[in-house]
């Protein structure tokens, strides 16, 4: 009996030290959470370098893993997305954090199954953050779309070739300050390219390109207090036919590059040198021209904030999605809140973001790290970048887009017809001649007008 009794308690024992096993086996293992992401390539990315500092680091303490399971762009995001939240056949099963816009939000057909960060971010933490930032991230009321890098458009400038246009004509940077200023050098800068071969007539460079015409109209004709939409269409007013205007007498003349694809192409070539489009663009513009005739050139680029209409506010567009959070796990959901507050503290958030040519998204990030950053900075690029992103930062308002169904279809459409129209308005004014420039811009921008109101 004696034995059994002791058999029996050191069964008792063992089971309860596996027990005790069990429990800290449990214990060590990490909550992880998965996350789809647009920065950079699956191998090359600055994001996922931050990754890795936060699951060696943070991660590790708290016990938390991030596992990037895709690296894609936004708009292969935001299918996928759609997929999954749609419960197609082979769809991947949603991650815990994935980029995304808001209209990606608005098409889901259930948009509770995402976090509400209100939920998990206090009134003191939400004020830290640029205004406009978190304002684009709020649907019906819920703040779904987290910001942790903004975009926004800044002028590049071939300062190689803009310096002899400017010694040849004595145009000047700061006459790009105004978009009425940039579309009148535009337009001498057709005659001084045209005039460079009497023998050919006709065949003006194009001084400037802009990759979103769309935000151009947009932006403008609310900096001048007016509205751009009307209803689910677009407004066309006085500030409209002021945004035309300028722009349409430059392009007729030649100065405006109106072919399709990225600024970066006809900035790479020559074609073009002085661009608008978004800041995140500048991984892709090369210190290098190369020119049709294979022979290229070594150039400096130089950044400067956009433009602004002479009467207008000074407002710019804000660009760039956000992370949203799926509803899961309290732990899982802590996880990924845990990860973002990490990501948005001012120095990573700055090392993050100026390795990916974004804005940080606190006020902090922008006065206390931005600033010690620029400095060290190797690249006078980047420098010159960081340093319009500040100047933006303190001097203009960030524009917020509305949501509207119809949002991302009048943008296609705008940007179509309004190249088509200006291309058209260019031979027009080929066979016309100057005297007829006025009545071309105004046939060009009815005809415009009657496309986008059907």
């Amino acid at each position: 009996m004696k034995n059994r009794g002791y058999i029996f308690s050191m069964i008792i024992v063992l089971l309860f030290c596996a027990g005790c096993s069990n429990t800290s086996k449990k214990e060590e293992t990490p909550t992880t959470i998965t996350v789809w992401h647009v920065y950079g390539g699956q191998t090359n990315s600055p994001l996922n370098d931050l990754i890795d500092e936060f699951n060696q680091t943070v991660g590790k303490e708290k016990k938390i893993n991030v596992q990037v399971t895709s690296v894609s762009n936004t708009n292969t995001i935001h299918e996928l997305v759609l997929a999954a939240a749609n419960g197609e056949p082979g769809a991947s099963e949603l991650p815990d954090l994935f980029v995304s816009y808001p209209k990606t939000v608005m098409a889901l057909p259930d948009d509770s199954i995402l976090v509400d960060y209100q939920d998990y971010f206090s009134e003191k933490e939400l004020s830290e953050f640029i205004p406009a930032f978190v304002d684009e991230g709020m649907v019906d009321d819920r703040l779904l779309v987290l910001p942790v890098a903004k975009s926004t458009e800044i002028m590049f400038i071939n300062k190689t070739i803009f310096d002899r246009f400017s010694q040849a004509t004595g145009i000047t940077m700061d006459d790009l300050s105004t978009w009425e200023g940039l579309f009148k050098a535009a337009e001498t800068y057709a005659e001084w390219t045209d005039a460079q071969t009497p023998d050919i007539p006709g065949d003006a460079k194009s001084m400037f390109v802009h990759d979103y015409y769309f935000n151009y109209f947009q932006v403008g004709t609310e900096s001048l207090g007016e509205n751009f939409f009307q209803g689910d269409k677009l407004a066309f007013g006085p500030a409209f036919q002021t945004a035309w205007e300028p722009l349409a007498r430059a392009a007729l003349k030649g100065g405006v590059w109106l072919k399709g694809g990225y600024a970066t192409e006809s900035i790479r070539t020559g074609d073009s040198i002085v661009s608008v489009a978004s800041s995140a663009s500048i991984l892709y513009y090369s210190d290098v021209v190369t020119y049709p005739d294979n022979t290229s050139e070594d150039i400096t680029f130089v950044s400067r904030p956009c433009p602004v209409f002479e009467n207008g506010e000074k407002m710019v567009m804000q660009r760039g999605a956000g992370f949203c959070t799926v509803r899961s796990t309290p732990e899982r959901e802590q996880a990924a809140i845990t990860f973002l507050k990490w990501l948005i503290e001012p120095e990573h958030n700055v090392e993050f973001v100026t390795k990916a040519g974004y804005m940080p998204v606190t006020q902090a990030a922008f006065e206390n790290e931005l600033p010690k950053t620029i400095e060290k900075l190797e690249s006078e690029k980047y420098a010159s970048l960081y340093q319009a992103f500040m100047d933006m930062q303190a001097n203009y308002e960030f524009y917020v887009p509305p949501q509207l169904e119809t949002y991302l279809n009048l943008e296609m459409s705008l940007e179509d017809h309004v190249r088509a129209q200006l291309a058209l308005g260019r031979q027009d004014y080929l066979d016309a001649g100057e005297s007829k420039l006025e009545q071309i811009s105004a046939d060009r921008f009815k005809a415009f007008q009657k496309i986008m109101d059907r």
